[in-house]
């Protein structure tokens, strides 16, 4: 009679370290270690109520491509309290044409669509070249979405590319980054970390820094 009150009593025990361990507080982030603060930072596109979560990214840059599953799947899972941007860096050499051909996806209202599958055609099918990609070799790409290549190509060479191209540039710049994948929080942080795991980590607890409004 009393071996099924026992069982459960052991079965609580057991289970007790990785309670312990699951509500265990996640370590303080350290300034110039975890992130770098970015002096006069301001958000790229605001939206109340949300903290502001840009990931700079190249399709070219083969990190990139590794981080893609694990941004993507944290940013859908933080979509309550984050706004993410994705931003492609307009580098300049192999990194333009690519960069254009996002903001194109976005005039065109096929980014969201297109955006995993570009990876996957430049670093796991191979069906597109790396570099000096002209935007006649990216057009057939869209095609699969319903994009013609005429429409694709007037987007790509269009006033509306040119000035988000620039306004990206300009956030850049402004927010110091150098390299990709980068998080920027809120135009106010550039995150740093040892690993992708360890990267959203630290974008974590700087969005509930930046949510319950905390300093610096």
């Amino acid at each position: 009679m009393t071996r099924r009150p026992l069982l459960r009593s052991l079965v609580l025990l057991a289970l007790l370290p990785f309670a312990a361990l699951a509500a265990a507080p996640q370590p303080a982030l350290v300034e110039g270690t975890d992130y770098e603060v970015i002096e006069n930072g301001v958000p790229f596109a605001p939206l109340k109520g949300k903290v502001e979560v840009v990931e700079v990214f190249g399709y070219t840059c083969p990190h990139c491509a590794h981080f893609q599953p694990k941004v993507s799947a944290w940013a859908k899972k933080n979509a309550k309290t984050v706004n993410f941007i994705p931003m492609a860096a307009p580098f300049g050499g192999s990194w333009q044409p690519y960069a254009k051909a996002f903001y194109a996806a976005q005039v065109l209202g096929v980014a969201d669509r297109s955006h995993d599958a570009m990876f996957q055609a430049l670093h796991t099918d191979g069906v597109l070249p790396l570099r000096n990609a002209t935007p006649g070799e990216i057009a057939p790409f869209y095609a699969r979405y319903g994009v013609d290549a005429a429409k694709f190509m007037a987007a790509y060479d269009g006033a509306d590319v040119a000035n988000r191209v620039q306004k990206a540039e300009q956030f850049i710049r402004r927010s110091g980054v150098e390299g990709t994948p980068m998080l920027v929080i809120n135009g106010r942080y550039r995150v740093m970390g040892h690993d992708f795991d360890d990267v959203l980590r630290i974008a974590d607890q700087l969005v509930a820094r930046e949510r319950d409004g905390k300093t610096r």
